[in-house]
Order: structure tokens, then C-alpha cells, then sequence
């Protein structure tokens, strides 16, 4: 079980208030995900996100002629998943545990439920995961450019 100390000393919840922590942490519960876990693939249900607490995680996509690449690497304090805000809630990486790893996960329809009841807390997560989706399509696009190259022509 998680503790709402647990949820609200999460970097990534800074600055909410306790009655915010304290709805979030209906949602939540602690995980442990070992090694090599397959956490999601892309194309599945987006139905949780995880705040990071310990361990590594690996963000990958399927690049046509490459296979899976690896996007970016994710370490405790940080959080997993967006996908489950925006519809079809589908994931659009992958992700999988590279060391043991342990999170709290959330209920995503408890959360978007949560976020429709307080438009306050609603606004502060969106803020949060926005900022979450520019760094990964970010990450993205550097993985891409270090695969494929500038796709400008030298003169």
C-alpha cells in the first residue's frame, strides 16, 4: 500500500496541495517491477501511469528497418506514461524495467475522474504531463536525428 507521504514527496507532484495528494493517493499503489519486466508495448490500453521511486526503465519505439530503439531512460524521481490522458489511451512507446524498479502506480480512469471532479488538480497534472509529452517527443526526435542523421543536405 502506499503512503501519502510516499505520493506527495514525489518530485513530480511538487507543489499540490494535501487535498490533491490525497485524492491521487486513492488511486495509487506501490509496485515492484524486476528486471526485464515488459511494463507496456505500443499500441496497448493506456490504463495506469507510474511515478518512478527507485531503478531504471527504458522507453523504446519500433523504428520500420531498425526494429526497437531505445528513446530515452528513465530513473527515480521521474514519471512513465502519458498516454493515459489524452484518448484513445494507447500507449505510443514501450517500456520495460532494465534494473529492479520500484513505482507507484495509478489508476488512470480514477485519475481522469479525480481531474474532471477538481479543475485545479485537472490543470496542475495537465501542466505536468505536457511538459512530460515535449520532453519525450524531444528525446524522440534526438534518438531519430542520431539514427538517420541530419536531414539536411551539406553544402
Amino acid at each position: 500500500m502506499t503512503t501519502r507521504e510516499e505520493v506527495a514527496r514525489h518530485p513530480f507532484l511538487a507543489g499540490l496541495t494535501d487535498d490533491q495528494v490525497t485524492v491521487l493517493r486513492a488511486a495509487a499503489c506501490s509496485v515492484h517491477l524486476p528486471a526485464g519486466t515488459r511494463i507496456f508495448d505500443e499500441g496497448g490500453v493506456a490504463d495506469r501511469f507510474w511515478l518512478l521511486t527507485d531503478g531504471l526503465v527504458h522507453l523504446d519505439t519500433v523504428v520500420p528497418g531498425r526494429g526497437g530503439v531505445i528513446i530515452e531512460s528513465l530513473a527515480a524521481g521521474t514519471v512513465l506514461g502519458w498516454s493515459w490522458l489524452f484518448p484513445p489511451h494507447t500507449w505510443h512507446f514501450g517500456a520495460q524495467a532494465v534494473e529492479d524498479t520500484t513505482a507507484i502506480a495509478f489508476d488512470a480512469a480514477a485519475v481522469r475522474a479525480a481531474m474532471d471532479a477538481d479543475p485545479a488538480l485537472g490543470h496542475a497534472l495537465s501542466r505536468r504531463f505536457i511538459g512530460v509529452v515535449v520532453d519525450r517527443l524531444q528525446a524522440t526526435r534526438i534518438r531519430l536525428l542520431d539514427l538517420y542523421g541530419s536531414p539536411w543536405p551539406t553544402t
